[in-house]
């Protein structure tokens, strides 16, 4: 293996090998971009359990939880345990610029932490919506049901910032005080979901299954709990390679997600750090929302049972 270049003490290789068919970009382009965004990035990784895309050669993306074994000893881990599948997993934390280029060497493209963080992993520090638009390239429809969400947010005496998920549709981050435990803080996103799409039922839906949508957008309550969310100036891998770009709410109407890729966003940002700017601080979440959202069945359990339902009545129905 053959160095082409050295950088905070990390040694990087093969900088001038295509990232993917469709990234548009090489491996440098993805180090070039870490390391200029990297004084914004970090502050939003520091601290948390991290998830990475990796777009190794010759093979398809994945997801990567467990930090490799062939991790330099610097690389910092937290041990969590993994309900699901009955065992401890362990992350790697990016808290530094050479923990975020070596990652990048490993041709880590995508950047997903978890919602707590590792010291404190049941207690959340932001609340997230994620809206998902009715079609991949209907970035338009759901713009007005961000200003819908955040209508929904005042309602409720609390405020977010928003930005576009560097896909197709958009996420809004609500920072909370920690005073509210993980089970009250994903109640508390059910119930704003569910305000959402009251206030505009012919645009926004809380339905899970994409069958039962017609055609709107999709106020996904689920980024709760242990799930991660892509970290506001994070790569996508993508075609043109977009990145995860915090916005002003004025500026929602006026872009598109692939304004934003990792060839333009640094001149977009134009030296700023909107993601710091526009975040308000911490607040409490209202005991009333946790309530109403208590009462709301979590998305995913309950189309599972409404799935099993279905499939019970077409086995039972008569033949045609």
């Amino acid at each position: 293996m053959t160095t082409d270049e050295r950088r905070a003490g990390v040694d990087l290789t093969n900088l001038d090998q295509p990232l993917s068919p469709e990234a548009g970009a090489t491996k440098r382009d993805l180090i070039d971009y870490l390391d200029a965004v990297a004084d914004r990035l970090l502050p939003v990784l520091a601290g948390r359990a991290l998830t990475v895309l990796r777009a190794l050669r010759g093979q398809a993306p994945f997801m990567q939880k467990n930090a490799p074994k062939y991790a330099p000893a610097w690389v910092r881990t937290v041990p969590v345990w993994a309900e699901a599948s009955k065992r401890e997993v362990h992350y790697a934390v990016c808290d530094d610029l050479r923990t975020l280029l070596w990652l990048a060497n490993q041709r880590a493209v995508e950047y997903h932490p978890s919602l707590g963080l590792a010291d404190n992993p049941r207690r959340p520090t932001h609340l997230v919506l994620d809206l998902d638009p009715p079609a991949d390239d209907d970035f338009t429809a759901v713009v007005p049901v961000a200003h819908v969400v955040r209508q929904a947010l005042a309602d409720a005496g609390l405020s977010g910032s928003v930005k576009t998920s560097g896909a197709k549709g958009i996420h809004v981050f609500v920072p909370v005080d920690g005073t509210a435990a993980a089970d009250d803080v994903a109640a508390a996103t059910r119930a704003l979901a569910a305000r959402a799409e009251k206030l505009d039922p012919k645009r926004a839906t809380t339905a899970f299954v994409v069958a039962d949508r017609a055609g709107k957008v999709f106020v996904d309550s689920t980024r709760a709990g242990g799930a991660t969310v892509v970290a506001a100036y994070s790569p996508r891998l993508r075609p043109g390679l977009p990145v995860s770009f915090p916005l002003a709410w004025s500026d929602l109407d006026s872009v598109c997600p692939g304004d934003f890729t990792i060839h333009t966003a640094i001149d977009a940002l134009a030296g700023r750090d909107p993601w710091a700017e526009h975040m308000p601080h911490p607040q409490r979440l209202p005991d009333d929302l946790i309530e109403q959202g208590r009462a709301i069945p979590i998305a995913r359990v309950a189309a599972m049972h409404e799935g099993k339902r279905r499939a019970r009545a077409r086995r039972d129905a008569p033949d045609a």
